[in-house]
């Protein structure tokens, strides 16, 4: 049986961590260049949307909004053309628990605000209204898997559709005592607009192929914890190639016992 290889090109990166504001934070450490110091996570006001929708935002949304729009604004895309996925291991951790609060006490109306913001497509809507996108989305989750999962559907879509696809992979920290169950420790984002052609603002290319051994370790301490701790940041192998330039191949968290070997060309 033959399978279509899935491959596209990179050519806008987003990020925000705990102390890592953007991409060039991340690549600088990545690169060796500065040590990393873990501070709380800082959301840039998201100034894209219109005023209600902003007091509205979520912490999630304000990091996907932040990650989404630098590594569209790095290719000097069109967000409102761009085909996005979405995937998360678990969204709005902070909505989760206020709910958890309200259907704990004898008031159990809710606010039609956490109500909406509840869902796990919410991200992707205030996307669309921010960037008044009418192109394909899709919204994943697979726990800790989340971000292999949406960078397999994301290729996918750029081999089958041959069209510009933006990832956006989240996670966001619970309160307690949910965090003691699920021990996130901030939230952190990571933005990959993959492309079906090569063009002058190609960062590299990369080709994903199925693996059954073990994931890439970061040597930073800092930085592998972050790797293990944030579902999203399973990706950080990846971008390590690609904040040094380095060519070759990196092996992803999936599910076991299968994982994602990525090829990596660089530009």
């Amino acid at each position: 049986m033959t399978h279509i290889p899935l491959a596209a090109w990179i050519e806008g990166i987003g990020f925000l961590a705990p102390g890592l504001p953007d991409w060039p934070a991340v690549r600088a450490v990545l690169r060796g260049e500065h040590p990393f110091t873990s501070t709380a996570s800082v959301l840039p006001v998201p100034n894209i949307l219109p005023p209600a929708e902003r007091r509205r935002a979520s912490r999630i949304v304000k990091l996907t909004l932040a990650v989404g729009l630098e590594a569209a604004t790095q290719a000097e895309a069109d967000v409102g053309t761009l085909a996005t996925v979405f995937s998360s291991s678990g969204a709005d951790g902070y909505n989760c628990h206020a709910l958890c609060e309200q259907l704990a006490t004898d008031d159990r109306q809710i606010s039609p605000t956490r109500f909406h913001n509840s869902v796990h497509n919410a991200t992707a809507g205030y996307w669309g209204i921010a960037t008044k996108s009418m192109a394909p989305c899709q919204v994943l989750c697979a726990y800790d898997a989340s971000f292999g999962a949406g960078l397999l559907d994301a290729l996918a879509q750029v081999v089958v559709d041959r069209q510009p696809t933006l990832l956006i992979a989240y996670d966001s920290e619970y309160p307690e005592p949910l965090h003691s169950k699920r021990d996130i420790p901030d939230c952190a984002g990571v933005a990959l607009l993959l492309m079906p052609e090569k063009t002058d603002r190609s960062l590299a290319g990369i080709t994903m192929t199925q693996a059954a051994k073990p994931a890439d370790l970061l040597a930073d301490s800092g930085m592998e914890s972050l790797r293990q701790k944030i579902p999203a940041l399973r990706c950080l192998p990846l971008l390590q190639k690609l904040a040094r330039g380095e060519s070759g191949d990196v092996c992803l968290d999936y599910l076991p016992p299968m994982q994602l070997q990525v090829r990596v060309q660089s530009c």
